[in-house]
């Protein structure tokens, strides 16, 4: 008989996440459950507001993706209300979600991510003249996709590495290892060899200072970071940062800044980690549903969101089927509370216009484990035309692969080249790490482009930022419907709303997380996360590395609660606040 493994929390993510799985006598995942134990009941809080409000809440749904909440609820109500906001503010704005993107994948893939293939101890035993060939050898494969010219390591040197080395040793010696303890540092599944380690560890450490330039990417046109400021229905506010040629010129400094990391570090640190890892990402290793959608985002043009260009398409790939595409239709998409910790008041999937947020909370078995037969998490599951899919930076890669738009392909077989791999290597947790890294390589350079195609629409004279409306016009004695459908870093997000006589009737929010993170389905169909594990071999089931890379590569995020429960689902608070004029200093 097998083990039942269970991780909880999983950390190095955002939120509360626990992993149960069952193994066999080899080791190996023949069943898994993904389940949140904690509770986003944020819809309730968005009934019988003013939409126009309901954005600056709305990005409080998540403490990282703060700004795509905030402008995918904010492209939901002008939907609703039937307004286009000017090229300026669609540049802002998609420079402002940009600005996330580079900034989180960054992050996911050094702070959250790389422990899980990097073995920091094994570092101190590189030799830095070796390690600085090393990081040598990876950029020597890549030449830069927009000029052709070689690139050159990151900050590689063997003094650089002497003293990396340095810092690690004072950790150890004081048993202080900080960010790096606690991990399974020997496991057999690390497969790096000791100076790739010190390569990366040093690129690590550097990620730390690199990021915090990157955040004031999004501040400068956002007003701060996180939970920006300066998007409003209809427009944005931040007339004269667009007009101020030295805030320009900071948010230019700023990208091309990290657009060297990007290419330096970045990307020949994830061809050195695809390099050993490929047999795995060869065999399908995390593979999972095998099914991708996108929403598509990004607007290219000034046309109804819905109906122009997109940078990323949209669209649906099934099966690892690169030859058909599959055109997306919102109508499809419906969300199931069979084995959720709530009820519905119709006993089916529901489409998010008529989405219920209603708490049932049936809590663990008798044993402290999960009830797989009735319901175990706080996630409903999503489905789509009553299908699973995957969404994320590899469901962008992959759609827009399929599509066969010609930006998406230049990049993923520019990279995929640079490492001579098949491009079937991206169906696997591998390649889902990859396909994140090739839309950052794409995403910084389009900001570039947007920055220099809003600096010559201002330089013109246009600086128009928003698009006049009368408000109780639009929505006296009306009922409106409307919809978001963007991508956030980790995926395809959606907000719906219903708007009755000015007032919010109900709103529902369907977060990447949720469809990759859901549990079963009325079908008893596996998620995202659940589908990923079956199959993955542990080396030691008391360090279940294995199972974190794979739940890692899709970056999850398990968005704030704002209900606490106890174990036995009786309610140990409520607190209730009532807004007063004027202003509080906290």
């Amino acid at each position: 008989m097998g083990k039942h493994l269970v991780i909880d929390p999983i950390t190095r993510i955002e939120g509360h996440l626990r992993i149960e799985a069952i193994l066999d006598e080899d080791n190996t995942i023949i069943d898994a459950y993904s389940s949140s134990t904690m509770w986003r009941g944020i819809e309730i809080i968005m009934k019988g507001r003013d939409p126009r409000d309901v954005p600056l809440l709305a990005m409080r749904i998540c403490g990282v993706c703060t700004g795509t909440h905030y402008y995918t609820s904010t492209q939901t109500v002008e939907h609703a209300l039937g307004i286009i906001p000017p090229k300026n503010a669609r540049l802002v704005r998609n420079l402002i979600q940009g600005s996330l993107y580079i900034h989180d994948h960054v992050v996911h893939f050094y702070h959250l991510h790389a422990l899980d293939w990097v073995d920091v101890v094994s570092a101190l035993k590189a030799d830095p003249k070796k390690a600085t060939q090393e990081a040598k050898k990876w950029t020597d494969l890549l030449t830069d996709p927009l000029t052709g010219e070689r690139i050159q390591p990151w900050n590689a040197g063997e003094g650089t590495y002497i003293q990396v080395q340095e810092r690690l040793k004072k950790f150890v010696k004081a048993g202080r290892l900080g960010p790096f303890a606690n991990a399974y540092w020997g496991n057999k599944s690390y497969k790096l060899t000791p100076e790739q380690n010190l390569v990366a560890v040093s690129h690590y450490l550097d990620a730390l200072d690199i990021q915090r330039e990157m955040s004031k990417l999004m501040a400068i046109f956002g007003g701060k970071s996180p939970h920006p400021q300066s998007l409003v229905v209809g427009g944005v506010t931040c007339v004269q940062d667009i007009q101020n040629p030295s805030r320009l010129g900071q948010f230019g400094d700023i990208l091309r800044k990290s657009r060297e990391f990007i290419y330096r570090a970045y990307l020949p640190d994830l061809l050195m980690a695809g390099a050993v890892y490929a047999d795995e990402a060869l065999k399908g290793i995390g593979r999972g549903l095998g099914n991708y959608m996108a929403y598509g985002d990004f607007r290219m043009d000034d046309n109804e969101w819905y109906k122009g260009s997109l940078l990323f398409p949209q669209g649906l790939v099934l099966n690892m089927d690169l030859n058909t595409v599959y055109d997306l239709d919102p109508s499809k998409i419906t969300e199931d509370v069979t084995h959720s910790w709530y009820e519905y008041s119709v006993n089916q999937p529901l489409h998010p216009y008529e989405g219920e947020t209603k708490p049932k909370y049936t809590g663990f078995k008798e044993d402290g484990t999960l009830n797989p037969e009735g319901k175990y998490s706080w996630i409903k599951s999503p489905i789509y035309d009553d299908k699973r899919v995957e969404v994320g930076p590899l469901s962008r890669m992959v759609v827009g692969y399929a599509r066969g738009d010609e930006r998406i392909r230049h990049y993923v077989d520019w990279l995929l080249k640079s490492g001579n791999l098949p491009v079937e290597v991206l169906f696997s947790t591998v390649g889902r790490t990859a396909g994140r890294a090739i839309e950052t390589a794409l995403m910084v350079d389009v900001m570039i482009e947007w920055l220099n195609e809003l600096s010559k629409n201002v330089m013109s004279g246009d600086l128009s930022t928003w698009t006049e409306f009368d408000f109780n016009r639009l929505t006296k004695n009306k009922e409106l419907k409307g919809f978001g459908l963007t991508e956030a870093p980790r995926g395809a997000l959606g907000h719906w709303i219903k708007i009755k006589d000015g007032k919010v009737e109900n709103y529902q929010a369907v977060v990447p997380s949720t469809w990759n993170g859901a549990p079963r389905d009325y079908k008893n169909r596996m998620g995202a996360y659940e589908a990923s594990l079956i199959g993955t071999k542990l080396s030691n089931p008391d360090q279940p590395l294995e199972i974190l890379r794979t739940i890692h590569s899709f970056d999850p995020c398990i968005a704030c609660a704002v209900h606490v429960i106890d174990v036995k689902g009786k309610e140990l608070g409520v607190y209730k606040v009532e807004p007063v004029g004027g202003f509080c200093n906290v």
